[in-house]
């Protein structure tokens, strides 16, 4: 049996481990500075702890920093992704995103992905396993040293990687836990934001989470008809229970769900398709993120064309609806939206 990896540890439980050793409840708390602030991954750098302890953490768990694979970086300069290696040789890919006001890293919940949606390069890799929580934790943990040798900070994350965060559940929501608490990573609970592409049942448990954490759904269509193609999800969860699960959430939270719509060209950008979105959309507390699609080697639709983005946006604006056009990035290192898999030239 494999012994217990540190950031899959809650405080509570390290506590209770540290206890049992006889050890002082604090000592679990300067564990935690170690790994969340000041992001150690070495036992023998907690050097406010005793040697006899250190040694013992050292025979009975792991802290093992992520072995990477590869690094791409973007033209601009301004995305960077990572292929990481993990314990049991599976790989996951993480992307780091610099913009004026802000560093947002994009982090995984799954290797692979079971949704399947025609569009996205995860999708079309299958599904491989679960992360567990610290797996998720240490990705952010990954890019957070990384700015910080560089005399930068993290300030956003999202959970828009490779994977469904709401297929696994307890994990995600430990690894936000680990990420806002207040002993913890300290991130402030409204620059995280989790993605998923409409598990009705874990919206709906969402919604009962006592945090501020910010909520994406992924849409690309407005009918189910369409829906069922590009998202086979939806066979199962369709857009009447996805919408009532989201208005729910708005309804227990009163936060705004940002929804995400990828445009492609004579699929999902036609006058029907925005104006089905807009009557779906109407009197909602809710914000559309457009994005032109990121091109993927498995799915032949290509991103919408100027004129067709435009005619889409004009029936919007007919419609006051509130979207945001986004620009694309990374894309000449496949970092963008549905893009990753793992597919980094190792060289």
């Amino acid at each position: 049996m494999s012994l217990p990896y540190l950031y899959d540890l809650d405080l509570p439980t390290l506590e209770a481990w540290l206890a049992d050793w006889g050890e002082p409840r604090y000592r679990a708390r300067q564990i935690w500075e170690w790994l969340y602030r000041r992001l150690v991954t070495d036992v023998d750098q907690m050097t406010s702890l005793p040697k006899s302890l250190r040694q013992r953490l050292t025979e009975a768990t792991r802290l093992t920093a992520p072995h990477i694979q590869a690094v791409q970086e973007s033209l601009d300069g301004e995305t960077r992704k990572d292929l990481l290696a993990l314990e049991d040789g599976e790989q996951i890919e993480v992307v780091l995103m610099r913009y004026a006001d802000r560093r947002s890293v994009c982090v995984s919940t799954q290797v692979g992905c079971a949704v399947g949606c025609q569009f996205c390069a995860t999708g079309q890799m299958g599904f491989r396993r679960n992360l567990s929580s610290g797996e998720i934790v240490m990705q952010v943990l990954h890019f957070a040293r990384l700015l910080e040798a560089q005399g930068q900070k993290l300030t956003n994350v999202v959970l828009m990687g490779m994977g469904e965060p709401f297929l696994n559940y307890e994990n995600t929501l430990a690894a936000l836990h680990r990420l806002i608490d207040s002993q913890g990573f300290q991130m402030g609970q409204r620059r995280l934001t989790v993605s998923t592409a409409g598990v009705a049942p874990g919206i709906r448990r969402f919604s009962e989470e006592d945090t501020q954490v910010n909520l994406a759904v992924s849409l690309h269509a407005a009918t189910d008809a369409l829906r069922n193609i590009l998202m086979p999800l939806n066979r199962r969860y369709g857009l009447d229970e996805v919408f009532a699960a989201v208005t729910d959430y708005i309804a227990r939270t009163n936060r705004r769900v940002t929804f995400e719509w990828s445009l492609i060209d004579g699929v999902n950008d036609t006058p029907e398709q925005a104006l089905a979105l807009a009557a779906r959309i109407k009197g909602m507390l809710a914000h559309i993120n457009l994005i032109p699609l990121n091109p993927t080697p498995g799915y032949a639709g290509q991103p919408s064309t100027p004129e067709h983005t435009t005619n889409f946006t004009a029936i919007l604006d007919e419609q006051h609806i509130p979207y945001t056009l986004r620009l694309r990035r990374g894309l000449d290192i496949q970092a963008g939206c549905g893009q990753l898999r793992q597919s980094i030239s190792q060289s």
